[in-house]
């Protein structure tokens, strides 16, 4: 199986381990066809970002053992569905963004120039 690619056409790589993320909970923002929600962008989640995505019905936040979710934190680290995160950017309350760590099909959805402006940097 070929190795995924990130937005910039490198590798992708881990997005988090400490919450352990993806759809595969493999730390990476990879993808395949049970993934309907396309669980593609790496974000570092703000306050504000989780606010806007408990309002419209997407609670990040809050604990889900049932399905090994440990709620989340402004700084962690998680991936997301693409169309979440865009309906965030184009709200104006989006994630920061790892483009390393942020699956390439991401791109079939959003612009290189919009993640590039809500980019951070890969070391944590």
């Amino acid at each position: 199986m070929p190795t995924a690619k990130n937005v910039l056409g490198g590798p992708l790589q881990s997005c988090s381990t400490k919450p352990l993320t993806g759809f595969y909970r493999n730390g990476c923002c990879d993808t395949g066809m049970d993934d309907v929600g396309l669980h593609l962008v790496c974000t570092q989640v703000t306050a504000e970002f989780l606010a806007f995505q408990k309002a419209i019905g997407n609670d990040l936040s809050t604990p889900n053992p049932q399905y090994g979710f440990p709620g989340l934190r402004p700084g962690d680290r998680w991936c997301v569905c693409v169309t979440r995160w865009k309906e965030a950017m184009e709200s104006g309350v989006p994630a920061p963004i790892v483009l390393e760590a942020t699956h390439i099909s991401t791109l079939e959805y959003v612009d290189l120039e919009d993640l590039q402006k809500n980019a951070v940097t890969q070391a944590v």
